[in-house]
């Protein structure tokens, strides 16, 4: 059964980075394409960043030029650095990834950036 498991959350000061991971096992296959979504309390879900199988990545507006997705496929992991932290940015990140044309979720991971 595919599993997908984030960590490396936690509290930060505003200014701060962070650097979060999302770790894909049960599958022989590997990720084909991946992305981090966060939810604040009180708002919707929302499209942090993407990368697909041919590391072409797409950001959302409001972490464009701070944020960084990457992969490292020998590892079947997806890696968000996050820079330039903001109070605004504290949510529960979430990792979706496409395994074996599936899309299965994380179960979300904590990350705090205080003011």
């Amino acid at each position: 059964q595919v599993q997908v498991v984030e960590s490396g959350g936690g509290l930060v000061q505003a200014g701060g980075s962070l650097r979060v991971s999302c770790a894909v096992s049960g599958s022989t296959f590997s990720i084909d394409n991946a992305g981090w979504y966060r939810q604040a309390p009180g708002k919707q879900r929302e499209l942090v960043a993407i990368i697909s199988r041919g590391d072409s990545t797409n950001y959302g507006a409001s972490v464009k030029g701070r944020f960084t997705i990457s992969r490292d496929d020998a590892k079947n992991t997806v890696y968000l650095q996050m820079n330039s932290l903001k109070p605004e940015d504290t949510a529960v990140y979430y990792c979706n990834a496409a395994v074996a044309g599936r899309w299965y979720w994380g179960q979300g991971i904590q990350v705090t950036i205080s003011s």
